[in-house]
């Protein structure tokens, strides 16, 4: 297949996608959008406003979607910096595409708005006035109905490429790797937006996964919190690639522990299976980055955690 396609890297959170990422946007050929955007697949997002303007479709539906996707899109993401990058997704991918495609987005989602009068807080019980603060309306749209879900697509489509393209264009490069972990569940919509696109999974054991999670402050601090995050993440994934057909699509699936075990020769298979040249990369995997959660847990809790997994740690792959 000609020339390198866009990537999406998923998996399971504390698996190695950030530093996977890392290595695809060093290639010369591959910029990596250097922040996760969550825009796509997160609640409230194009997966969300796709179902919600098509088979999900009714006017308070489809204002609630454009609502959602519009608190992320111009306060969420333009008001959250990056704890360890430093910069706002904007900024990541640049003021100006991005700015661009989200413009251009409203027009072509909402047919029009308007506002609805609001009651004083006080109706019904007296003689109230609204008081000094109090809204006066709320602002509702009147979201397009898309009876032909490709044409929403292909709008969503050119907001990504407005995005993505251009930031990878501005880097002289001429594609683009986007990495947010839970790609690893919606891959059928990102396949849906971008046909071609190639997602990479990669995979760490999930002993180790589970021992990451206990010390990250967005994760559950118990081990036992930890696996009640993750055990319904690795079922859903398992149910999934035993019922999907992956004939024609291009995906990757990688073991972290591989690649660091061999990483040169890792690393030029993996670049060929997108399509590029070996690139001798600033960023690698190593063994001891990875070996430092095998002695975490206890012996009792790391039965216990095996005992949990039980059905889980062969299916991906490990002993």
């Amino acid at each position: 297949m000609s020339g390198p396609s866009p990537i999406f890297v998923a998996g399971t959170g504390r698996s190695g996608t950030s530093r996977l990422a890392d290595i695809l946007g060093q290639h010369p050929r591959i910029h990596r959008v250097p922040i996760e955007t969550r825009f796509i697949v997160d609640p409230g997002g194009l997966r969300d406003l796709a179902d919600a303007l098509t088979i999900r479709y009714d006017p308070y539906v489809g204002d609630d979607a454009l609502r959602r996707l519009s608190d992320i899109l111009t306060v969420r993401l333009v008001g959250r910096r990056d704890r360890d990058r430093g910069h706002t997704v904007p900024e990541a991918i640049g003021e100006k595409h991005y700015w661009d495609a989200v413009g251009r987005l409203w027009s072509e989602l909402a047919v029009d708005t308007f506002d609805e009068p609001l009651r004083p807080a006080g109706f019904g019980h007296a003689d109230w006035p609204a008081g000094p603060f109090e809204p006066r309306g709320y602002r509702r749209a009147i979201p397009r109905y898309f009876s032909d879900r490709g044409e929403l697509i292909g709008i969503l489509r050119r907001a990504i490429d407005t995005m993505f393209a251009g930031a990878a264009a501005d880097a002289g490069k001429p594609t683009w790797c986007e990495k947010t972990p839970f790609n690893l569940l919606c891959m059928d919509f990102l396949w849906e937006l971008v046909p071609e696109a190639t997602i990479v999974h990669i995979k760490r054991h999930p002993v180790a996964v589970v021992a990451s999670h206990v010390d990250q402050p967005w994760a559950p601090p118990t081990v036992a919190g930890a696996l009640a995050w993750l055990k319904p993440v690795y079922d859903r994934w398992l149910a999934w690639k035993a019922a999907a057909d992956l004939t024609g699509r291009r995906y990757v699936e990688v073991k972290a522990e591989d690649l660091a075990a061999d990483w040169p020769e890792q690393r030029r298979a993996l670049f060929e299976l997108l399509d590029v040249d070996d690139f001798e990369t600033r960023s690698t995997f190593e063994s001891h980055r990875l070996e430092n959660r095998h002695d975490q847990f206890a012996p009792e809790t790391r039965a216990f955690v095996e005992r949990t997994l039980d059905g889980v740690i062969p299916a991906m792959g490990y002993a």
